[in-house]
C-alpha cells in the first residue's frame, strides 16, 4: 500500500479474523495543514489485501499497543486511526519519512558500513521487486499494489536484470528436464496386459 493509504488505516480497516486489509482511501495533509481524506489515486487503488500470518499478527499487536486517545480526532468521518501523534491527530507520510531518515542516521552514526538512504516509498518498490522476482503473476501483483495500469507493476516498480533473466532461463530449463523426466518414466512404465500375464 501506499504511505497515504497507510496513514489511513483505521481499525474498521483491519479485519484480523478474516485476515483482510480494506484499502478504500487515503489521508493526506495539505498545503494548509489541514488533514483530509481522499479516495485512492485510481478505482484500483480501492482493494481489500490479504493478510499473512506474520502481518496479521504484527496489526494485532498494533491495536493492542494502541492507546486510547483522550479525545478521539475525526477527520472527515473517519476515526479510530491506527497511528497518531502525542496529541491524538493521526500520522501522516512526513512522521513515516522522519522515523526512517532518524534510524538510518542512528545506524550510521554506530556502523561504518553506511546504510543508504531508506524511505517507506523504497519498501513498497523492493516489495513489488522481490515479488516479481519469486515469480508472482503480475496481475495479482498489479491488483496488490493498487495499479491501474499493470505497465506501472513491470515498468516502474519491477527492477530486473541479467542475472535475474540468467536465474528464470535456468528454472524454465530445469522445468523442461523435469517434464522429460516425467514423460520417460510415463513410457517405460506402461502398463500392458502381458504385465498380469497368468503362469
Amino acid at each position: 500500500m501506499t504511505k497515504a493509504e497507510f496513514c489511513g488505516l483505521t481499525l474498521r480497516d483491519i479485519d484480523l479474523e478474516n485476515k483482510v486489509i480494506n484499502i478504500d482511501h487515503q489521508l493526506q495533509r495539505t498545503s494548509d495543514m489541514r488533514l483530509v481524506i481522499e479516495s485512492t489515486k485510481t478505482n484500483a487503488g480501492t482493494r481489500k489485501l490479504p493478510m499473512t500470518d506474520d502481518v496479521a499478527q504484527c496489526f494485532r499487536a498494533i491495536i493492542e499497543d494502541r492507546e486510547e486517545p483522550k479525545c478521539e480526532r475525526v477527520v472527515d468521518g473517519y476515526a479510530g486511526f491506527l497511528f497518531t501523534d502525542k496529541n491524538g491527530y493521526p500520522e501522516v507520510a512526513m512522521h513515516w519519512e522522519h522515523r526512517f531518515n532518524h534510524m538510518v542516521k542512528r545506524y550510521n552514526d554506530i556502523y561504518r558500513v553506511q546504510m543508504p538512504n531508506i524511505t517507506p516509498h523504497i519498501c513498497r518498490h523492493t516489495y513489488c521487486s522481490n515479488m516479481a522476482k519469486s515469480g508472482m503473476n503480475p496481475k495479482t501483483l498489479q491488483y496488490l499494489m493498487g495499479h491501474s495500469d499493470i505497465g506501472v507493476t513491470l515498468n516502474t516498480y519491477t527492477h530486473l536484470g541479467l542475472e535475474d533473466a540468467t536465474d528464470e532461463l535456468k528454472r524454465m530449463e530445469e522445468l523442461e528436464n523435469a517434464r522429460r523426466e516425467l514423460e520417460k518414466n510415463k513410457e517405460e512404465k506402461h502398463v500392458s496386459q502381458k504385465m498380469f500375464r497368468a503362469i
